[in-house]
């Protein structure tokens, strides 16, 4: 592993594979009585989040917390970076406490790795979301729930997605996740397909390692995996379609649409839904949906980065297991 995780693309296969595996087994850690591992004790990380955001920050406090690291969870609003403060103030302040890792949201695409090369601080630094650039624990979050479900939960370890056939449809052009799914899921082997409107693609889309499609209906029939993305009405500043109710004829799915999947594909969505949109409540809430385990999946992933990214250089079990009997 690297010293940050910035983007999927800096990530190998292997260290992919790497990371996904570890995940597994952090997952064991939540069908224990008492969920936490003594692996992180000491070390001080903070979440750094200049973008409102839930299930991220959650997601990471849960998984800072199970692997016993002291948090400090930072927000723009009612802080001094609400008075004029700049993130190099901010950076340097957190390195005068002596933290070990930052987890940083940040409008601005491009802040995560501004903060990592800077030289303002000495700590990891994993991104939760650039503006409309990356976003790589959500794609190693969704790499791992297609594993799972598609490869299997025991027989996947040590594997990749290739193969595999995945789709992500909807809002492109504004979308961090889907920027980081193209790039670790290629990495991974697998064969991606863009579905949206001509509007909602961004411009040199030609040169991502993806095929591009603006007919859902014929893509659904080989898709091994659906990913319905939200439309970000807030970051749009013009009419990128003409109504919601067209959008959502042409590139929403139903009910009756997935049911013209393949029986063993699943449908993903990265959250938050707005449902009657890019989704339907019938779908949603079907057994083939994966929303909520994409939930319960991103916390052992998260376990999983820190616990590589703060020094672990092997199993993760074996390691808190030794920590356990040292003490």
């Amino acid at each position: 592993m690297q010293r940050h995780l910035i983007s999927a693309a800096d990530l190998t296969r292997d260290d992919a594979v790497l990371i996904l595996d570890t995940a597994e087994e952090m997952a064991r850690v939540a069908d224990r009585p008492i969920k936490k591992l003594p692996t992180l004790r000491g070390r001080t990380v903070v979440n750094l989040f200049f973008e409102d955001s839930t299930r991220t920050r959650i997601s990471f406090e849960a998984a800072e917390k199970r692997l016993s690291a002291d948090v400090i969870n930072f927000t723009a609003k009612g802080s001094s970076v609400s008075k004029g403060e700049s993130l190099k103030d901010t950076a340097q302040t957190l390195e005068a406490m002596g933290v070990d890792a930052v987890v940083i949201r940040h409008g601005a695409s491009g802040a995560p790795y501004r903060l990592a090369t800077s030289g303002w601080i000495d700590a990891h630094v994993i991104n939760a979301g650039d503006g409309t650039h990356q976003h790589p624990t959500q794609a190693l979050l969704d790499a791992f729930t297609m594993r799972r479900r598609l490869v299997g939960r025991d027989t996947g370890i040590g594997q990749d997605l290739s193969g595999r056939r995945i789709t992500l449809v909807g809002d492109i052009l504004h979308s961090r996740v889907a920027r980081s799914n193209v790039d670790l899921l290629h990495t991974l082997g697998a064969e991606v397909t863009l579905v949206a409107p001509p509007t909602l693609l961004p411009v040199g889309i030609e040169a991502w390692p993806c095929e591009v499609s603006y007919d859902l209906d014929r893509t659904l029939p080989k898709s091994d995996a659906v990913m319905m993305l939200r439309v970000q009405r807030e970051r749009m500043k013009a009419a990128f379609f003409p109504t919601e109710r067209e959008y959502s004829r042409r590139y929403g799915l139903d009910g009756e649409r997935m049911r013209r999947m393949p029986e063993h594909a699943i449908v993903m969505h990265p959250g938050p839904m707005v449902r009657g949109m890019e989704i339907t409540a019938e779908v949603a809430d079907s057994e083939r949906c994966t929303v909520v385990e994409q939930v319960t999946n991103g916390v052992s992933i998260r376990m999983a980065v820190l616990y590589l990214l703060l020094g672990g250089n092997e199993p993760a079990l074996t390691h808190a297991a030794r920590t356990t009997e040292e003490k």
